[in-house]
């Protein structure tokens, strides 16, 4: 099996996921709402000793973010090559119930965007995942993984000083988690936990560099590094664009469950008009009661599948919420 490095798992990722724009402008409440993720090209065999050691550190993320908001594991094969490297970390404000749910919410979508992948990496609001035949832990790496800009909002020189101190400050703050605010301006930043404190600094001056200057007069910017993060928003309260983005995502299931009901109605009604001609054939015609009776019965049809359709979309979304993120 060919072996990769970690710069090549993001700047070879297969599939690389963006729905930063439909989330509330980059602080959003919710921990389990999807921000990236990608996939090695490399594969490994089905059944193989590569496939259960993936399988073994996964249950390990799982279960270590009961207790901790951060652990990393080696799981070692009988060769070098069924050897793998994997992390998780949470947001640093999680407390370890929110941390645990969005962890195993992280491990099952990777699992699923990245199935028999060498490696693979997942970003939630709340919760980070990766792993990795080649060994990444402790590496630095500031390679940029995503970008995201808002809208412009025009040169305000009162609102740029305020953004701009805001970042300085998260840049001066210590900790791998930081957080500050002045104002509508919100702003966060973190390092994986297997930084030093060096690296850690020298990851976030980089990333919050990037952020001032390439997302200029945005209303809000997200830069994700391969070890670390920083985003604000100058959107103000978030209770508005997440109520906005929730509109939205109702709005398109409800589209969505008519024309279900719509094609679901038509099915039947050809079917029954089928079933009638053989009835009638004798005379070709159908009485007219019975046309009245069959238009009725189809509005009926049409009605009672839009409202099914609509309370199954809704059950859908409560089981597999990542179903409904990656539809939107």
């Amino acid at each position: 099996m060919a072996r990769t490095t970690s710069s090549a798992l993001l700047l070879t990722f297969t599939i690389i996921f963006s729905m930063s724009s439909l989330l509330s402008p980059s602080l959003s409440d919710s921990t389990d709402a999807f921000v990236f993720g990608g996939c090695t090209q490399e594969k490994y065999v089905q059944d193989s000793p590569y496939e259960s050691n993936i399988n073994s550190l996964l249950t390990s993320l799982v279960n270590s973010a009961t207790y901790s908001s951060y652990n990393n594991y080696t799981i070692m094969g009988s060769s070098t090559q069924d050897v793998v490297y994997g992390l998780y970390q949470c947001r640093g404000d999680l407390s370890m119930p929110d941390c645990a749910t969005c962890v195993a919410r992280a491990v099952s979508q990777v699992g699923v965007l990245c199935a028999q992948t060498c490696g693979g990496a997942l970003q939630l609001q709340g919760c980070y995942v990766k792993y990795d035949n080649t060994t990444f832990l402790g590496v630095e790496d500031k390679t940029v993984v995503l970008k995201k800009c808002g809208p412009s909002v025009g040169y305000d020189m009162d609102a740029m000083n305020l953004r701009d101190a805001v970042l300085e400050s998260l840049a001066r703050t210590g900790g791998p988690y930081r957080v500050g605010g002045s104002g509508n301006v919100q702003g966060v930043a973190q390092c994986v936990g297997d930084l030093s404190v060096e690296e850690c600094q020298d990851c976030l001056s980089e990333a919050i560099a990037r952020l001032k200057s390439d997302c200029g007069t945005a209303d809000y910017g997200d830069m994700f590094l391969a070890k670390c993060y920083a985003r604000y928003t100058t959107g103000g309260p978030r209770a508005y664009s997440k109520a906005h983005s929730d509109k939205n995502t109702n709005d398109g299931e409800k589209t969505f469950a008519i024309i279900i009901g719509l094609f679901a109605g038509v099915a039947l009604v050809i079917i029954f008009l089928a079933f009638l001609g053989k009835v009638f054939r004798g005379n070709g015609k159908i009485p007219g009661f019975l046309a009245l009776i069959i238009l009725l019965s189809y509005l009926f049809i049409v009605i009672s599948d839009c409202q099914y359709c609509f309370s199954c979309m809704q059950q859908v979304n409560k089981l597999f919420p990542a179903f409904s993120k990656a539809s939107a």
